[in-house]
């Protein structure tokens, strides 16, 4: 079914019936980039996450901006991801500014119409009206303080533990470095800041990544609305999607806790058990004990020696602070 979904069948689909709508297509471009709220525009002040109900039951929606004025409004069943969704109920629909209002309506004869304005989302139909409030939610796991035997690799003073590592004005630290450290097992914390980018599509928007041992990324990337995807935020790269898509929108912080343990291999360095990761992200597990099967990407060859752990490089204006790790306790294992 088309992601052309009129709201009235999305609302039908949450209170019975789920609907399966598929990834949007979108065509490469960049557009402009914000770094800031305050300059982020009116498409920003919309986009977000709203809760409500309807007929007795929780609804979540996810309202995504898409550039010069359009939308996808998401509505998803139960709640929001990690917070009630029940997984598989989601409908969306298309989405417009019309003044000061972000406007949709249904695609078919039922009558459904509804809004987005003053941070609350509306829709109407003659079975009554249904009202949604935006929320900003906050990672339980920000700010977390490292622990005795942590060892901290940012915490905004300088980027010692860096390969090359920059730091801006606002001292936080920049994509495109590595540690210097190498590591086997280990347990990271790292709190990261995407751009928004509106106009951009697909792996343009915001894309970064945790390496483990240079090998195995984790992806970042601005998948806020989206269903769990194989490459999108939380996955591990093209190899396994997350159990559910944690991103929150852009320019808020965010959260991984990494629990990693490292490959095995035999004196004749053949790998006998592969390496294994719990990846907890804005607090809600959505890669439980995985069993990574080889590389990743463009990650380095397989082996039983250390590596590095790498804020990718990619061309995006991703930013982290408060990162540290636990060297040699990594057991692929959740907090």
């Amino acid at each position: 079914m088309s992601l052309r979904l009129g709201f009235a069948v999305a609302l039908v689909a949450i209170m019975g019936t789920a609907v399966a709508v598929p990834a949007q297509t979108r065509q490469k471009k960049e557009g402009p980039v914000y770094l800031d709220p305050k300059d982020a525009g009116p498409d920003y002040r919309v986009q977000g996450e709203y809760v409500g109900q309807a007929t007795g039951r929780k609804l979540g929606a996810q309202v995504i901006a898409d550039g010069n004025g359009a939308f996808t409004v998401v509505i998803l069943g139960g709640g929001l991801p990690g917070d009630g969704f029940d997984g598989k109920t989601r409908a969306s629909s298309q989405a417009n500014r019309e003044g000061d209002a972000v406007v949709f309506k249904s695609s078919d004869a039922s009558g459904y119409s509804g809004q987005v304005k003053d941070g609350v989302l509306t829709a109407q139909s003659e079975g009554g009206s249904y009202s949604l409030k935006k929320v900003e939610r906050e990672s339980p796991d920000a700010g977390e303080k490292p622990p005795a035997g942590a060892t901290v690799l940012f915490d905004g003073t300088n980027v010692d533990a860096w390969q090359n590592g920059k730091m801006d004005m606002r001292h936080l630290l920049e994509a495109g470095t590595k540690t210097k450290q190498k590591y086997q097992d280990f347990k990271l914390h790292v709190e990261f800041l995407l751009p928004f980018k509106p106009e951009a599509r697909d792996q343009e928007r915001g894309n970064s990544g945790i390496y483990m041992q240079d090998r195995y990324e984790v992806q970042i990337l601005d998948t806020f609305g989206h269903p769990p995807e194989f490459n999108g935020c939380g996955s591990l790269y093209r190899q396994h999607s997350p159990s559910v898509n944690m991103c929150y929108p852009p320019l808020r912080w965010q959260t991984y806790d990494i629990d990693f343990r490292a490959a095995k291999f035999d004196s004749n360095g053949k790998k006998t058990h592969n390496a294994v990761v719990t990846v907890k992200q804005n607090g809600v597990i959505v890669q439980d004990h995985y069993e990574i099967t080889a590389k990743t990407g463009a990650g380095a060859k397989e082996g039983p020696e250390p590596g590095a752990i790498q804020l990718q490089g990619h061309n995006n204006p991703v930013f982290f602070r408060n990162v540290w790790v636990i060297a040699g306790q990594g057991e692929g294992r959740g907090g």
